[in-house]
C-alpha cells in the first residue's frame, strides 16, 4: 500500500500592519501626529520665549539661544542616531526614543532653572531627527506604494501644522495660564500617542547587518550629495528672510502691529500647502527625477526672492509676495526624500535609516546658514537686502538640480 502524501498548504501570512487602500488609517495618522508633536515642541519656544524668560528670571536673549542650540545639536546628531538605530529593532527603538522625547518635555515643564531647561532641550534635540527618520521607514508597512510620496509629504506637514496651529495654541496657553502648562500638554499628548503606537504600529523589523561606518558609504554617492546640497541651498534661501519675517512685515511692508500675528498664520497656511503640494511633485518619477523636476521652482523662487527688495516701494506686492514665497518654501522636501530613499534602496540597502535622516539634517544645516547670513545682511545692509541674498542660494539650487539631470535615465530625460 502506497502512502500518498497529504497536500499541505502554507499558512496565510497575515499583513504586518493594518494597511488598506485608505490613506488615513490609524498608524499613518499616529505617525503624522507624532511629527506634529515634534514640531510643536521644537517651535513653541519662539512663541513663549518672553514667558520663559520671565518665569526663570533670565534675559530673552538667553532663552533665544535655546533655538540656535536646538538646531546645532539636531543637525549632526540626526544621521548618527539614525545609523545607530538601524542596528536595533525598529519598533522598540522608536518607542524608546519617544520615551526620551516625553521625558525631555516633562523636564521642560518642571525645570526649576535655565540650566535644567537647557538639558531638557538638548534631550529633545538628540532624538527628534532620528524619530522623523524612523517614521519615514514605516511607509511601506503602513500604506500602499501609491501613497508613498503622500505619506512623506504628510509626515513633513506635521511640522507645518504645528507652526500654524500648535504654536499659536501653545502661546495662548502660556499667556493665559503658564508656559509650563504648554509643555505639560505636549507631554500628555505624547504619552497618549505612545500608548497608541504600542497598540497599532507594526512590529516587523529588519536591523542592518553591515557595520556602523559602512552605512556612511552612502555619502560616496554623488546623487546623495546633489540632494543634500539642494536642500541646504533651498532651506538657506528661505531662512535668510524667514528669520526676520516679523520685522519685514512690520517695517518693510507696513503691516500694523496688531495684524502681524494674522500675517504669520497666513504664511504658515501657505507653508502647509507647500508641503502637501510638494508631495504631488514628488510623484513625478523615481530616484533623482522628482528633484530634477523642481528646477523651474527654484528658478521662480530666485526671481521672487530678488524682487522682495521692492516690498517697501509697493507694499501690496510685498504682502502678496510673502504668501507666494511661503507656498514655495517646502516644495522640494518630498522630492529630496524620495531621492535619498530610492538611491539607498537601489544601491545602499543597509543605509535606509541613514538615508531617511538626510532631509532633516540638510534642512537644519540650511536653516543655520540662512539665519547666519540673514543676520549679517540685516546688520550691515538692512532688511531690504535679505531677499536678494536669499536669491543667491536659490540660484545655486538651480545649478545643482541641473547637474543632477545627468543621473536621470535617458528615457525619462527625453520625456522631461
Amino acid at each position: 500500500m502506497t502512502n500518498t502524501p497529504r497536500p499541505t498548504t502554507a499558512p496565510e501570512k497575515k499583513p504586518v500592519s493594518p494597511r488598506s487602500d485608505r490613506f488615513f488609517n490609524l498608524p499613518v495618522t499616529i505617525l503624522i501626529l507624532a511629527s506634529f508633536m515634534l514640531g510643536m515642541s521644537e517651535f513653541v519656544v519662539v512663541g513663549i520665549l518672553p514667558d520663559i524668560a520671565q518665569g526663570l528670571n533670565v534675559s530673552e536673549v538667553t532663552v533665544g539661544n535655546l533655538v540656535a542650540l536646538f538646531a546645532f545639536v539636531y543637525a549632526p546628531v540626526t544621521p548618527l542616531g539614525s545609523a545607530i538605530s538601524a542596528r536595533f529593532p525598529r519598533f522598540a527603538t522608536y518607542l524608546t526614543l519617544m520615551g526620551v522625547f516625553l521625558a525631555g518635555n516633562l523636564l521642560c515643564a518642571l525645570a526649576p532653572n535655565y540650566a535644567v531647561l537647557l538639558v531638557a532641550r538638548i534631550m529633545i534635540a538628540l532624538v527628534s531627527g532620528t524619530l522623523v527618520a524612523i517614521a519615514m521607514t514605516y511607509a511601506p508597512d503602513v500604506t500602499t506604494d501609491k501613497y508613498r510620496t503622500k505619506f512623506i509629504a504628510w509626515v513633513f506637514s506635521g511640522f507645518s501644522i504645528a507652526s500654524v496651529v500648535g504654536v499659536p495654541f501653545g502661546t495662548w496657553v502660556a499667556n493665559t495660564f503658564s508656559w509650563r502648562i504648554t509643555f505639560l500638554i505636549i507631554t500628555a499628548a505624547t504619552a497618549a500617542l505612545i500608548v497608541l503606537m504600542f497598540l497599532v504600529l507594526p512590529r516587523n523589523s529588519h536591523p542592518v547587518t553591515i557595520g556602523f561606518l559602512r552605512q556612511f558609504r552612502l555619502f560616496f554617492d554623488h546623487r546623495i550629495w546633489g540632494g543634500v546640497l539642494t536642500v541646504v541651498c533651498g532651506a538657506a534661501s528661505s531662512y535668510v528672510f524667514y528669520t526676520y519675517l516679523t520685522p519685514i512685515m512690520r517695517d518693510e511692508i507696513g503691516v500694523p502691529e496688531q495684524y502681524v500675528s494674522i500675517g504669520l498664520v497666513l504664511y504658515g497656511v501657505a507653508c502647509l500647502w507647500s508641503n502637501l503640494y510638494g508631495g504631488k511633485l514628488a510623484e513625478r518619477g523615481r530616484g533623482v527625477e522628482p528633484l530634477v523636476h523642481t528646477r523651474p521652482v527654484f528658478c521662480l523662487h530666485t526671481i521672487l526672492l530678488a524682487s522682495l527688495a521692492l516690498a517697501p516701494v509697493v507694499p501690496v506686492y510685498g504682502a502678496i509676495l510673502l504668501v507666494a514665497l511661503g507656498m514655495m518654501m517646502y516644495l522640494f522636501n518630498s522630492s529630496s526624500q524620495v531621492l535619498y530613499m530610492d538611491v539607498a534602496a537601489q544601491s545602499h540597502p543597509g543605509s535606509m535609516n541613514l538615508a531617511a535622516s538626510l532631509n532633516s539634517m540638510s534642512f537644519n544645516i540650511g536653516i543655520a546658514i540662512g539665519s547666519a547670513v540673514g543676520g549679517l545682511v540685516n546688520d550691515h545692509l538692512g532688511l531690504t537686502w535679505l531677499g536678494p541674498f536669499g536669491a543667491v542660494f536659490a540660484a545655486l539650487a538651480v545649478v545643482i538640480t541641473t547637474l543632477l539631470r545627468r543621473y536621470v535615465p535617458a528615457d525619462a530625460a527625453r520625456n522631461d
